[in-house]
Order: structure tokens, then C-alpha cells, then sequence
């Protein structure tokens, strides 16, 4: 604990809580010191629904459905999250491998 004076440290009296607990109590003070914007419900409200303005890329990916065989879709899962991406990527490097043979034929 912190003595008369002195600012109370962000792990005071934190043994023996949960991480998700340690983390809630981080989260509280730094907005008990004003470091980090509370909104309030009004506000929660007033902003609407979606994504703010400008938060979106201007090259947004576009939403498809594919057929994709299974060991090839089991491998991609098997490294966890990002799977999409990482199909994403391999079909990048398949283009710029064969971009350039393409462009010789034509």
C-alpha cells in the first residue's frame, strides 16, 4: 500500500486476484486519473451504430463464398486465428509468382 503522500501504484493490493481482475482495477484507475476517456451511455448512444468514420481501409477486402477442399481448408486452421489471412497471402504470392509468366505470354 502506499504511505500518506504518495500515489498509490497501479499493483497496490492486487495479489491474489485474476488477471481479468488486475486488469479491471488497471482500468479503473487510469480513468480514476483521468488518462483515458470514459463514455457514458449518452454518449454510447448519440455516436450510432457501425464503424466510426474513417476507420475502415479504402481497400477493404470483399466478402465472398468459396469452395475450398478439405485438407486444404484443414491445413490453414491448424495454425489458428488468421487462417483467412493466410489464404489471403498465399494467393498474393501465387499472383505475383505467375504474374510475370503471364505477362511474357501475352
Amino acid at each position: 500500500m502506499a504511505s500518506k503522500g504518495q500515489q498509490p501504484r497501479d499493483d497496490d493490493g492486487d495479489e491474489g486476484l485474476s488477471e481479468f481482475e488486475r486488469g479491471l482495477l488497471t482500468s479503473v484507475r487510469q480513468a480514476l486519473r483521468g488518462e483515458v476517456i470514459v463514455h457514458t451511455p449518452e454518449q454510447i448512444m448519440a455516436r450510432g451504430r457501425g464503424r466510426p468514420v474513417g476507420s475502415v481501409k479504402a481497400d477493404a477486402k470483399e466478402h465472398i463464398n468459396i469452395r475450398l477442399s478439405p485438407d486444404v481448408l484443414e491445413y490453414f486452421r491448424a495454425a489458428g486465428e488468421g487462417w483467412q489471412t493466410r489464404i489471403d497471402a498465399a494467393l498474393r504470392h501465387y499472383i505475383a509468382q505467375h504474374e510475370s509468366a503471364q505477362k511474357q505470354h501475352a
